[in-house]
């Protein structure tokens, strides 16, 4: 397994394409958009905090998970799959099921290197202060990422070709982001569009991590709806899958 795990990291750094898209664009976001300053202002609106307190951080963190969950992961199971490379695999003693399982080890590696890069430049940069529940963000952070690789799974699993899983994971991505405050904070939002938000697969991921990043316990909601939505997109995916 670890031996699958290691070639799977080569092959994955020949590519360096998803290591821009899930490390560099949010660090670079996050650098530059926390020097305007009316981020870096105290906002009523945000109970008083910057939009560089936790906001911008932990958007920049969705980003770069949502970015290997929803392109990167499902786009590399589809290709192995159209490749025959599942298929082969599946008559050899190593089963392909070790394959999907190294994608994820590798998935997970790099959005945990993206966050740790994340909260630590932006308290050096820009003097975010360091998560306040640092095990309750942690917690929130496997649980959001494990049910956003979830849907990953589901569009690899329903993707007619390589090249359509990225696209359809892009589609789904822009609105969920949006929802999730991305390009306007939630509190701004009308109560409707926040309240539907709060029963997607990302919006809740991103609320909770600004409240554990605030020293706040995350929402039980919040928690309930990404353990659902890591079930429900888990199951679908494992019966719809297809190696061949």
């Amino acid at each position: 397994m670890n031996k699958m795990i290691l070639v799977e990291a080569k092959l994955f750094l020949r590519e360096p394409g998803a290591l821009i898209f899930a490390i560099l664009l949010p660090l670079g976001l996050l650098l530059g958009l926390g020097m305007i300053p009316d981020f870096q202002e105290a906002s009523p609106e945000m109970g008083g905090q910057r939009v560089i307190d936790n906001h911008l951080p932990a958007m920049m963190t969705i980003l770069a998970v949502v970015t290997m969950a929803l392109t990167v992961l499902p786009g590399t199971l589809a290709a192995y799959r159209e490749s025959g490379v599942l298929r082969r695999m599946s008559t050899t003693p190593v089963s392909p099921f070790r394959l999907l399982v190294a994608q994820l080890v590798n998935n997970l590696a790099v959005a945990v290197v993206a966050t740790a890069l994340l909260v630590g430049l932006s308290h050096l940069v820009h003097g975010t202060p360091f998560p306040g529940s640092p095990l309750s963000f942690a917690g929130v952070f496997l649980l959001g990422t494990a049910s956003l690789f979830g849907l990953g799974l589901l569009i690899a699993a329903l993707a007619p070709t390589a090249k359509s899983a990225p696209g359809i994971g892009s589609i789904l991505m822009f609105p969920l982001l949006f929802m999730a405050g991305m390009w306007i904070p939630r509190e701004l939002m009308p109560d409707l569009v926040r309240r539907i938000g709060d029963f997607l697969p990302m919006a809740p991921f991103a609320q909770a991590l600004r409240d554990t990043w605030a020293g706040h316990a995350p929402q039980t909601l919040h928690l309930v709806v990404m353990a659902a939505t890591l079930l429900a997109f888990g199951a679908l995916a494992a019966r719809l899958f297809r190696w061949q």
